[in-house]
């Protein structure tokens, strides 16, 4: 059989990424945050991740000064941070800090105690900087992003429209919630009236009447997390969760009108968060009713991802993260390598009329397809199909990942109605779920047939003839069938509706 080619879909260069660690620190009006990333790369991991709420921007729109509590705090806080880096061993440490640092009097004098203390330079951004490395993370996270981006911090948001991968119109405002609370105290009308004031100088906001709007921060993750709870929503899973627009006013006005005391109730959401969420939620709806949006799209790639995708070459910001993060998986964590593209290949005569991001997706399945296979046999299904849903993948949506999870849960020989699929199955359109089937089965048989070695999938394949579904085995006879291997192969034939098989060598 001559195996068809597979479509052009965009997959890694190797060697192309950096894989030194490199430590961002961020230093914000409301947390610090020491992030480790794994190197500077299409889709970095994150290796340690750890945040401070200090409240560096408490009480700078009166006193025009950064909090002396944030400060007493976020110094040593910041040693610790970069200590720590240095303790495992990063290649680089890179110190940014936003608008509490940038607006305060005594910014530039706190700047210069932290370098002195942690023997680093911060970088102090710009509002325009800060905005387009926000940007630029949600465009690294969802490639296809169209609408608006809206990073909230606690001093600041900064508003900006991404389209095809492109930044283009952007403003800061200074309608960050440590701000407004201290103008408007307990005074919701005033916050209001001024929110909707400094919206209204923002000209270019009906740009993004029936498209999406993606929020960043950890204020709107919390709102997130509520949706999710509240509407028991399957995965939990804050990067790509989309909400209409309508509910999402609805959610966002509701906690608004909440006080902390309120909010304790609600174990989604952190206790540092509960003073500053009603805040952000009312700007969240204010901002909703404005820009005339279609859906909101949550990103947990931001700033800090922003600033590294910047740094990458034309190339490797062509990547798709996707599968990216998936071969590189596949090449940690498989057997002998990454065998995704050789599996596509082996199985691609099952799926004749797929489309491009359909093709993209079983790509990824076919990357990810060995990743449990350390596990006890008993369980292998299982543990795939939950490290596949909550793994930090970027680059797809809720139901792409579940069609992943999916399909790899099957692969390892597990029941389609099993009731722990009910986390991804709800999920799934009927296509879908059929060709999770089909291609889960398939892996399965690839496997059994192959050994997971690459030699046996390059010489051996499937194609369909009329009504009948052919195996071709290597034509030397070195790999012959078995009971095994006719087993699967039965199901598999089962599972695509063929009326016969046939093994030829």
């Amino acid at each position: 059989m001559a195996a068809r080619q597979p479509a052009a879909v965009a997959s890694p260069s190797k060697g192309s990424a950096r894989d030194e660690r490199v430590a961002v620190v961020d230093i914000g009006s409301n947390s610090i945050r020491l992030v480790v990333f794994d190197g500077v790369k299409r889709a970095p991991a994150t290796v340690f991740n750890e945040k401070v709420l200090c409240g560096l921007g408490r009480g700078l729109q009166s006193s025009g000064r950064l909090s002396p509590e944030g400060v007493a705090l976020a110094v040593p806080n910041l040693v610790r941070f970069t200590s720590l880096a240095r303790a495992m061993g990063v290649g680089r440490i890179d110190m940014i800090a936003t608008a509490a640092v940038r607006d305060a009097s005594d910014g530039q004098a706190f700047r210069a105690t932290v370098e002195q203390q942690c023997g680093h330079p911060i970088r102090v951004l710009t509002g325009e900087e800060e905005a387009q490395f926000s940007a630029l993370g949600v465009i690294a996270g969802n490639p296809t992003a169209d609408g608006i981006m809206g990073d909230m911090g606690g001093g600041s948001l900064e508003l900006v429209e991404v389209t095809n991968g492109k930044v283009g119109h952007s403003t800061t405002t200074a309608l960050g919630p440590l701000r407004l609370m201290e103008s408007c105290g307990d005074d919701r009308q005033k916050a209001r009236r001024l929110i909707d004031k400094a919206l209204g100088k923002v000209d270019w906001l009906n740009s993004g009447k029936g498209r999406a709007f993606y929020p960043v921060g950890g204020t709107w993750r919390n709102l997130a997390r509520l949706h999710i709870e509240q509407h028991r929503y399957p995965l939990h899973a804050i990067h790509g969760h989309t909400i209409p627009r309508d509910e999402a006013i609805a959610l966002a006005r509701g906690v608004s009108r909440l006080g902390k005391s309120s909010l304790s109730g609600y174990q989604q959401v952190s206790r540092r968060r509960r003073e500053t969420l009603p805040m952000g939620a009312l700007v969240l709806s204010r901002l909703l009713r404005k820009m005339q949006c279609e859906r909101v799209t949550f990103s947990t790639y931001g700033l800090r991802e922003g600033y590294l995708f910047q740094q990458l070459s034309a190339e490797a910001k062509r990547q798709d993260p996707l599968l990216s993060a998936a071969e590189e998986v596949a090449e940690r964590e498989s057997r002998f390598g990454g065998l995704g593209e050789a599996l596509m290949t082996w199985c691609d005569a099952l799926f004749p009329d797929e489309t491009a991001e359909e093709r993209r997706l079983r790509l990824a399945a076919c990357h990810l397809s060995d990743l449990t296979w350390r596990e006890h046999p008993d369980f292998r299904g299982v543990e795939a199909l939950q490290r596949i849903l909550q793994y930090p993948l970027v680059g797809i949506d809720h139901p792409g990942r579940a069609f992943i999870a999916y399909t790899v849960f099957l692969r390892y020989g597990e029941s389609p109605n099993a009731k722990v699929t009910s986390q991804a199955t709800p999920l799934l359109s009927d296509r879908s779920k059929t060709r999770a089937v089909l291609l889960g089965a398939a892996l399965r048989l690839a496997y059994r047939v192959s050994g997971a070695t690459r030699w046996v999938l390059d010489h051996s394949g499937l194609s369909i003839d009329g009504k009948t579904l052919v195996l071709r085995l290597p034509t030397d006879g070195s790999v012959p069938d078995g009971d095994a291997v006719q087993r699967r192969f039965k199901a598999l034939a089962q599972a695509g509706g063929f009326q016969e098989t046939r093994i030829v060598l």
